[in-house]
C-alpha cells in the first residue's frame, strides 16, 4: 500500500476518531483558553472543574478551546450534552464553578448565567458558510433570545476558533481539515488552484488588498527552482488581535491554507513570522506543526510523492515597520528591517534572493475554505470588488467587545448599533476608526457606509488588517490624531525622510495645538506636510501614517479651529485646555475625594462643599473618578 492510499485511510479514520471527541457521548464542557479567556480567569475555571471531576469520579468530559470571539463575556464555557442544545456560560468565575458543577451533575442549566444556546449537534456556523465541504460541521447559529452579536455574522476565517481544541489535530480533521489539501493534492493542478483562487476574488487581508492568486502567480511564474512562502502574524496594530485568536484557536487553518499555496506557488519551505508577545499563539503553532508532521503532511508528505514542504517559526521582536513585507523578508534575514525600493517585488526577489510569497494569517486561513466549497460560493459573498468576509477586532466605546467576522460590504451601523449592542452608557456615536493606526476616523454621520475596501479609501481611511475603534463624545479627536501619530512617528524605522523628520514634526504641531500654543498657520503647515509625507515616502507605513490626521482634519476640523481659536478642548481631554472644578451645588462633601488627591489640592471639611485649589491640581482625574455626585466637573 502506497503512502498516499495509508494516510487516506488514516484521514478517514481520524475524521471518525476526532467527532467522537468533538461529539463523546457523555457531557462535555469546553472552556475558552485563549489569551483573552486567559486574562479574565479562564485557566482557574478549568483548574476548578478539573478538580470537581476528579473528586468526584464523574465521567464529564472537560476540554479547551479557542476564542468564541465574545471577549467581553469572557470566560466562555461551553456544555454539550448528547442530543441537547449547545449552552454556552459567559463570565463564569471560580466562585461559581460548585452551582456550576451541581447543577451541571443534575442535568440542569443555570439559567441566569447562559449566554446563548446553538443547536446540540455539529451545527454552529451559518448554512451558507458551511466550511469544509460534505464531510464538514454546518448550519447556523441558533441564539438564546437572539444575541444580535452573533446573528449577524458569517465565520469562515474563525469556522473553528472556540469549537474544537487548537491542540488536538484529529478535531480539525473531523470539521474537515486537511480535506481541502487532499483535494488539491489527488485532483488539482498547481495553475488550477491559482485559477480557483483568483477566481474567487479573494485579496490580501494583511492590509494592502492585493487579489491573492494573481500575486500566488506572479510567484509560481517567477524563475528559479527555490521559491519560499511566509505568513505574516506580525500584528502590530494598537488594539487589534485578529490574527493572535486565530493562531491560538485554529492553528492548522493557516497550516493547511499554506501546504496549498505552497503547492500552487512550487515552494518547499515556509517562515511563520510572528511577533514574540503572542507566547501562547507561538505555542500552539509548534504543537500543530508537529502534528501536522507526525501524521504527513508536513515534511515528505504522505498524500503525494514528490511533494515535500516544511515550516519554521520565527519570533520578531515587536517592530512595526515589520508588518510591511520587505522589511518582514530583511528580519528573517536578520538584517535592519527596512523596507527596500520595489522592484524586484519579492515575487521574484524575496527571502534570500529567492521567489518568495507574503499572505496573512487571515488570508492563509481562508484558502482551505475557499478549495473545499468552490471560489463561485466564495465570491458570492461580499461585494462586486471585495469578496467574502473580514475579521475585524470590535474595540472602544461599544458595549460588545470582541472579535467578529462579517461579510464584506456589512455597514457601520450594523456593526457597531447590532453586532457591538451601542454606545456604552448611552453617549453619543463620534467616530469609528478602521485600519489601525494609519487608519482614518469616520465620521458617526457615515454610519451608513458599507465596510469595503473601495468605500474605506473613498471615506479617507483603510481596511488594514482589521482593527476598528469606535469613539464616542468623550473623545477628542485631536488627541486621536495625536495619538496615533505618535505611534507610527516611534514605530518608524527612520530610513525616508519624508516619514523619519515628518512624522515627528506632524507630531509637534499636533502637540502644540494640544497644549494651546498653535495659530491657523499651524493647520495649514499640518495639513501640508501630512500630504507631503503621504506622497515622498518609501513603504506602507509613512504613505498611510498621515490618515489619522488628514481624515480628522477632514471631519472634525471644528475641534481643531476650537483649539486654536478658543484655546478649548470641546471634549474637555487636552489637559491643558481644562480645568477641575467642584460643582458646590453638587458637592455633598462626601470626603471621599480629598484622600486620592496626590498633591493635596483639594480643601474642605466634613459637611462643607469641597474646592480645588487650581495652582496645586496636576489634573489627574482622580477626584472625578471616585465622586459619587458628579459633582468634580471639567470646565
Amino acid at each position: 500500500m502506497s503512502n498516499a492510499a495509508r494516510v487516506t485511510v488514516d484521514l478517514e479514520q481520524m475524521k471518525q476518531s476526532g467527532m467522537a471527541k468533538i461529539y463523546p457521548d457523555r457531557v462535555k464542557v469546553s472552556v475558552g483558553m485563549a489569551t483573552c479567556g486567559l486574562a479574565t480567569g479562564a485557566g482557574k475555571v478549568y483548574d476548578a472543574l478539573k478538580r470537581k471531576i476528579e473528586e468526584t469520579g464523574s465521567d464529564i468530559v472537560l476540554s479547551s478551546s479557542g476564542c468564541l470571539g465574545f471577549c467581553e463575556m469572557e470566560p466562555l464555557v461551553c456544555v454539550q450534552r448528547p442530543g441537547k442544545p449547545k449552552v454556552v456560560y459567559s463570565n463564569l468565575t471560580v466562585k461559581q464553578v460548585d452551582d456550576f458543577f451541581e447543577a451541571l451533575v443534575d442535568g440542569k442549566d443555570k439559567e441566569d448565567w447562559v449566554l446563548c444556546r446553538m443547536d446540540g449537534d455539529e451545527i454552529i456556523v451559518e448554512d451558507s458558510c458551511k466550511a469544509l465541504g460534505e464531510d464538514a460541521a454546518a448550519g447556523r447559529y441558533t441564539p438564546y433570545e437572539q444575541l444580535p452579536f452573533f446573528s449577524k455574522q458569517l465565520k469562515i476565517v474563525l469556522r473553528n476558533c472556540g469549537f474544537i481544541d487548537p491542540e488536538d489535530i484529529e478535531e480539525y480533521i473531523a470539521r474537515g481539515g486537511y480535506s481541502a489539501l487532499k483535494k488539491v493534492l489527488t485532483t488539482m493542478t498547481p495553475e488550477q488552484v491559482i485559477e480557483e483562487i483568483k477566481k474567487s476574488g479573494l485579496r490580501g487581508r494583511g492590509g494592502a488588498g492585493f487579489p491573492t492568486g494573481l500575486k500566488w502567480e506572479f510567484c509560481r511564474k517567477a524563475s528559479g527552482d527555490e521559491k519560499y512562502i511566509i505568513c505574516n502574524a506580525d500584528e502590530g496594530d494598537p488594539g487589534a488581535y485578529m490574527d493572535r485568536s486565530v493562531l491560538e484557536g485554529d492553528p492548522h487553518s493557516v497550516i493547511e491554507g499554506m501546504l496549498i499555496g505552497a503547492y500552487a506557488i512550487g515552494a518547499q519551505e515556509g517562515v511563520l513570522y510572528v511577533r514574540t508577545e503572542y507566547p501562547l499563539a507561538i505555542e500552539r503553532l509548534k504543537t500543530a506543526i508537529e502534528q501536522a508532521t507526525e501524521y504527513g503532511f508536513l515534511g515528505d508528505c504522505a498524500l503525494k510523492d514528490g511533494f515535500s514542504f516544511t515550516l519554521s517559526i520565527l519570533e520578531g521582536a515587536g517592530a512595526f515597520v515589520c508588518g510591511e513585507e520587505t522589511s518582514l523578508i530583511a528580519s528573517i534575514e536578520g538584517k535592519q528591517p527596512e523596507p527596500r525600493p520595489r522592484p524586484p517585488f519579492p515575487a521574484q526577489s524575496g527571502l534570500w534572493g529567492k521567489p518568495t510569497n507574503i499572505n496573512n494569517v487571515e488570508t492563509w486561513a481562508n484558502i482551505p475554505v475557499i478549495i473545499a466549497r468552490g471560489a463561485d460560493w466564495y465570491a458570492s459573498i461580499g461585494t462586486e470588488k471585495s469578496k467574502g468576509t473580514k475579521v475585524f477586532s470590535l474595540v472602544g466605546a461599544v458595549r460588545n467587545t470582541g472579535l467578529i467576522e462579517v461579510p464584506m460590504g456589512t455597514s457601520l451601523r450594523d456593526i457597531v448599533y447590532e453586532i457591538g449592542g451601542g454606545i456604552q452608557k448611552d453617549k453619543k456615536l463620534k467616530a469609528v476608526q478602521t485600519g489601525g493606526p494609519s487608519g482614518g476616523c469616520i465620521p458617526a454621520d457615515k454610519i451608513d457606509m458599507s465596510v469595503d475596501y473601495e468605500r474605506l479609501a473613498e471615506s479617507g481611511s483603510i481596511m488594514g488588517s482589521g482593527g476598528m475603534v469606535v469613539m464616542d463624545e468623550s473623545n477628542c479627536m485631536v488627541d486621536i490624531a495625536k495619538f496615533f501619530t505618535s505611534f507610527t512617528c516611534e514605530e518608524s524605522c527612520g530610513k525616508c525622510t519624508s516619514c523619519r523628520d515628518g512624522l515627528d514634526a506632524a507630531l509637534q504641531i499636533l502637540t502644540k495645538i494640544t497644549d494651546g500654543e498653535a495659530d491657523e498657520s499651524d493647520l495649514v503647515l499640518l495639513e501640508e506636510l501630512s500630504h507631503a509625507i503621504k506622497d515622498a515616502s518609501q513603504c506602507g507605513l509613512g504613505t498611510t501614517a498621515p490618515n489619522p490626521i488628514l481624515s480628522t482634519l477632514q471631519y472634525f476640523r471644528d475641534e481643531y479651529e476650537a483649539h486654536v481659536r478658543e484655546k478649548k478642548c470641546p471634549a474637555t481631554v487636552c489637559k491643558a485646555l481644562f480645568q477641575y472644578r467642584i460643582d458646590t451645588d453638587k458637592c455633598r462633601a462626601c470626603g471621599k475625594c480629598k484622600p486620592k488627591c496626590p498633591t493635596q489640592a483639594i480643601e474642605g471639611e466634613r459637611k462643607v462643599a469641597h474646592t480645588i485649589l487650581i495652582e496645586k491640581c496636576t489634573k489627574c482625574g482622580m477626584c472625578f473618578d471616585v465622586c459619587p455626585f458628579d459633582a468634580v466637573i471639567k470646565v
